[in-house]
């Protein structure tokens, strides 16, 4: 099932199910307890992230050709930092480039999302998909100056400013992907790819992610976890490619659909 979440033409924030010919039929129900069709043919007035994020955990370095290519040797433990649930943005709207704290060197990052569907701890990986409620297409947006050079050390500065974490554009339940490290995963800028590659240069795999975050910590129900991307990020290249008003950045999954944003620059007035 791909499930969207959307606000109706009377200012409802509903879920439906999204079709083949690109229409979608209502749902009842929620996320977390399950839905349950209407059959009545839902009218999107918005499309809206796919939830409402409880905590947003993301880990870093875990594609072996982008760790490379950032000069960094393959991680022990995933690499964890948090993001604000304040960065969240729908799909359409605009991803920001901090003007009040200025940011010159904003960069992309497409990422497979993992939704927890119910509290989890000390999760084994052989355990850990009984508590996916399914997979969405993020895109961790990192302003790279704050993250390496004015955030004392820690990357969450860069990570976490207002819109820099786009998702969407549904979430897809765990029967339509039954395997997470075998997908495509790519970046369009401006139409053009930039990052694309598969799931399966993941250092770490999405079951080991999540018996690693279960460790000893409860993870909630509506956590979502970035889980790393791939090579032919901005930074990275030569010369650097940075994010710049008037760009339209989508990120594409395979069996999951495609998320697109613009760039704006963020209004300080």
């Amino acid at each position: 099932m791909k499930i969207i979440r959307l606000t109706d033409p009377q200012g409802r924030i509903t879920h439906a199910e999204l079709q083949g010919d690109g229409t979608a039929l209502e749902l009842k129900g929620d996320l977390w307890n399950g839905f349950q069709p209407t059959g009545k043919k839902a009218v999107v007035a918005k499309l809206l992230a796919p939830l409402a994020p409880t905590q947003i955990l993301a880990i870093g370095l875990n594609y072996r050709r982008h760790a490379t290519e950032m000069g960094s040797p393959f991680p022990e433990y995933p690499v964890l930092f948090t993001k604000s649930i304040s960065s969240l943005q729908n799909p359409g709207d605009p991803i920001q480039l901090p003007r009040h704290l200025q940011s010159d060197k904003v960069d992309y990052e497409c990422e497979l999302a993992v939704v927890i569907g119910r509290d989890c701890k000390n999760v084994s990986a052989s355990k850990a998909f009984d508590y996916v409620a399914g997979y969405t297409c993020a895109n961790d947006v990192s302003a790279r100056d704050w993250q390496k050079h004015a955030g004392g050390g820690q990357w969450c500065r860069g990570k976490t400013f207002d819109t820099f974490c786009p998702l969407g554009p549904c979430l897809v339940t765990p029967d339509e992907i039954p395997d997470p490290q075998n997908l495509g995963i790519r970046t369009l800028l401006n139409g053009k790819a930039v990052q694309d590659w598969s799931t399966n240069d993941m250092i770490f795999t999405v079951a080991q992610i999540i018996e690693f975050l279960s460790g000893s910590t409860t993870l909630p129900a509506g956590t979502v976890i970035l889980t790393g991307t791939p090579h032919g990020v901005g930074m990275a290249s030569t010369p650097p490619r940075w994010l710049r008003p008037g760009d339209q950045v989508t990120i594409e999954i395979e069996k999951i659909g495609s998320l697109t944003n613009p760039v704006a620059e963020e209004l300080t007035s």
